[in-house]
């Protein structure tokens, strides 16, 4: 059996590691765009502050998988099983996995071309930006999401003096509702970062091809060294075009994880599911759903039927000393469809938000009382009935056993 997965990043990995636990001697190939091996794409923000080295980031391949670095799929023939690549070569398979990951999303601003103006998505975009370091004093963040902020606080811990533009009214955005937002909003300036809100770039400035700053969209204009665009991803689909996979933001994909092309697989960043609190297809581009996706696709591509139930976003992050965890729909349009039940002290910044469907539980935020946050997803996930009062959910001593929950 030949097993080829074009894409190296976690899902990739992890579905290596499924068919090899399963088929021992069969022959799995990775096609990885970038140069490098396996690397934990989370620990990247943390080689930027200067907290880990480069050699921390690795990750080990199964025995026997042979990587192709540095070249990328240009185009897929599904009938006759095999992968054009941009470097001329032509891959056979009989069992494809889809696992291409995200690109960062660009943004409409001119000169977005100059010399030190980055995105955050790799560990070689990293390394660049750390050779960049000794030549500059300011930085300019676009973006208020997760890789916005982790491209903020490493910048600062390196020295720079730090600007955020966000063009909604709070950080993490789409993760948390506006009371928690304004708390964490709070929280960076406090720790020296500035954060401009309901703002974005029009246009950058430079001298011989060099960023010197930038001309916002109020008329003014902030000087910086270095900009690092954090405004989201998009799903890695245009060599798909033409190939029989059905597309729509991403690779559409069933329970199995298997494409509309027979023997085609897809998972991660790329691939296109059920959100189990949403209930409707999603892209849920986060590392925890990319590794559990390729194990799954894995162990389908090599013949063991397992079912995928489906993605859930959730994130859990410190900034600087508060906590944040958020999971499902934690901010859902106010229309009537959703129940709000909150919990809020001021004085010890400690928040919870609960988000209701009726009587089931499908997003929550958490501000430093996170100590339940595993309990609140595990019941999202589950899509159980709560059944008691919905405060009971806000209680620190929030156990699952003393709620009287009913099956789905």
């Amino acid at each position: 059996m030949r097993h080829l997965i074009v894409g190296s990043g976690i899902a990739g990995l992890e579905a290596a590691r499924a068919i090899r636990s399963v088929q021992p001697d069969s022959q799995i190939t990775m096609l990885g765009r970038e140069r490098e091996p396996p690397y934990s794409r989370p620990m990247i923000s943390q080689l930027l502050e200067g907290a880990v080295s480069s050699g921390h980031l690795r990750l080990d391949l199964p025995q026997g998988v042979e990587l192709v670095p540095g070249d990328e799929a240009a185009s897929i023939d599904t009938q006759n099983k095999t992968v054009s690549t941009k470097q001329g070569r032509r891959l056979a398979y009989d069992r494809l996995l889809l696992a291409t990951g995200a690109d960062p999303r660009g943004i409409e601003a001119e000169q977005a071309d100059l010399h030190n103006i980055f995105f955050m998505r790799t560990k070689e975009h990293v390394e660049s930006m750390l050779r960049e370091l000794p030549q500059c004093r300011s930085a300019l963040v676009l973006g208020g999401g997760l890789v916005g902020f982790k491209a903020a606080y490493g910048l600062l811990r390196q020295g720079l003096q730090v600007t955020m533009l966000i063009r909604s009214e709070f950080p993490l955005s789409q993760q948390v509702d506006p009371t928690a937002g304004r708390l964490i909003l709070r929280k960076l300036q406090e720790n020296g970062l500035k954060v401009r809100v309901g703002l974005e770039v029009v246009r950058f400035e430079g001298t011989s091809g060099r960023l010197t700053g930038a001309e916002l969209s109020d008329g003014t204009h902030l000087e910086s060294d270095l900009a690092v665009i954090g405004k989201g991803v998009l799903p890695a689909t245009g060599f798909l075009a033409g190939s029989g996979v059905e597309v729509d933001l991403g690779v559409l994909v069933d329970d199995r994880l298997a494409t509309s092309a027979p023997d085609v697989f897809a998972a991660g960043d790329v691939a296109e599911h059920i959100d189990v609190a949403r209930q409707r297809r999603w892209v849920n581009a986060i590392w925890p759903e990319a590794a559990e996706q390729g194990r799954i696709a894995g162990l389908n591509m090599a013949g063991v039927q397992t079912r995928y139930p489906g993605s859930l976003s959730r994130n859990t992050i410190r900034i600087f000393d508060m906590d944040v965890a958020a999971c499902g729909l934690a901010a859902p349009e106010l229309d009537g469809a959703y129940g709000i039940v909150e919990d809020f002290d001021p004085r010890l910044e400690t928040y919870r938000h609960l988000v209701f469907s009726g009587n089931r539980l499908v997003g929550a935020v958490c501000v430093n009382r996170v100590e339940r946050a595993g309990v609140l997803m595990a019941l999202i996930k589950s899509r159980l009935e709560i059944p008691c009062d919905k405060e009971e959910l806000l209680r620190p001593d929030l156990h699952p056993g003393r709620l009287g929950l009913q099956p789905a």
